[in-house]
């Protein structure tokens, strides 16, 4: 079998020099290449690049319709895997910061425009506070649904769930006892070393699982033998109980979490304005 040869100006590679240049230029031109990712922080990779992004968006640097260095760059500027970068930019994505154009590339959208949708991440609200947060993953299991659950997330009989019980850390002192249903169909490959690497909410959207509504409940109770263990405090401490089910954009009920906070190191704080209400939660050391 014969090979044919390109011709030669076809085969040659820019030089060195040209390339430097062209990386040089682009960092010029993009602020977002101007900035590093702490390697060492217990702050995950993907929600150190979602804030160098709004940042350099909420500051003025980059303004609707600028668009954002590729994926590739990404990865060579901060050092990073392709999927840290996908998650971030989905995140933003989810969060109207970003809009994504197939075969143009994303572009910071419209404040104007974005969706109103229930948005909840705990690494987003703590780290928003200025203080640093991080999950421990103290169990994950496939569970058949119970009737209850069942109820819950209006499921039949024969459905398997996501059960998944976190620790929520603040400043590396445990917060919240956390536990997660989800019905195994919406992710099914789901695995507990993903849920030690990924934002869970992040790999839903990604598969087009995007929360619209939730409803919530806050009742004051008295910490169990096990819930005071691991959130490191005597029994029978005072805690705020919370309940949360969230539906998507197609009206399905995807999830039903129950949470255990320190209310010694919690306060809820609920502000009223005509035509909205606003709850915010503060966390003291």
């Amino acid at each position: 079998m014969f090979q044919t040869r390109a011709p030669e100006h076809r085969r040659q590679k820019s030089p060195p020099a040209a390339a430097i240049r062209k990386k040089m230029d682009t960092m010029d031109s993009n602020p977002i290449l101007n900035h590093t990712l702490t390697m060492d922080s217990e702050m995950p990779l993907y929600t150190q690049l979602i804030g160098i992004v709004k940042r350099s968006i909420t500051s003025g640097e980059m303004g609707v319709g600028a668009l954002l260095p590729s994926e590739a760059e990404l990865c060579e500027a901060f050092h990073i895997s392709r999927n840290t970068v996908r998650q971030a930019i989905g995140a933003l994505e989810e969060d109207g910061f970003v809009v994504r154009k197939r075969g143009k590339g994303t572009f910071v959208a419209d404040p104007t425009t974005r969706r109103k949708s229930v948005q909840y991440s705990f690494t987003t609200e703590i780290s928003q506070m200025g203080k640093t947060p991080s999950s421990t993953l103290v169990n994950f299991d496939v569970i058949p649904v119970s009737p209850r659950l069942g109820e819950i997330l209006d499921l039949g009989r024969d459905t398997k769930l996501y059960c998944f019980t976190r620790v929520r850390n603040v400043d590396g002192k445990p917060l919240i006892v956390e536990t997660s249903y989800y019905p195994q169909d919406i992710y099914p490959n789901l695995t507990r070393e993903m849920l030690q690497t990924h934002s869970f909410y992040s790999l839903l959207y990604h598969v087009g699982v995007v929360p619209f509504s939730a409803e919530e409940s806050y009742e004051a109770v008295l910490l169990g033998d096990r819930e005071a263990a691991l959130l490191d405090c005597r029994s029978g401490a005072p805690a705020f109980f919370h309940q949360r089910r969230t539906t998507g954009e197609n009206g399905r009920v995807y999830e039903y979490t129950t949470s255990y906070m320190r209310a010694d190191r919690v306060k809820l704080n609920v502000r009223f304005q005509k035509g909205s209400t606003e709850f915010t939660r503060a966390v003291d050391q």
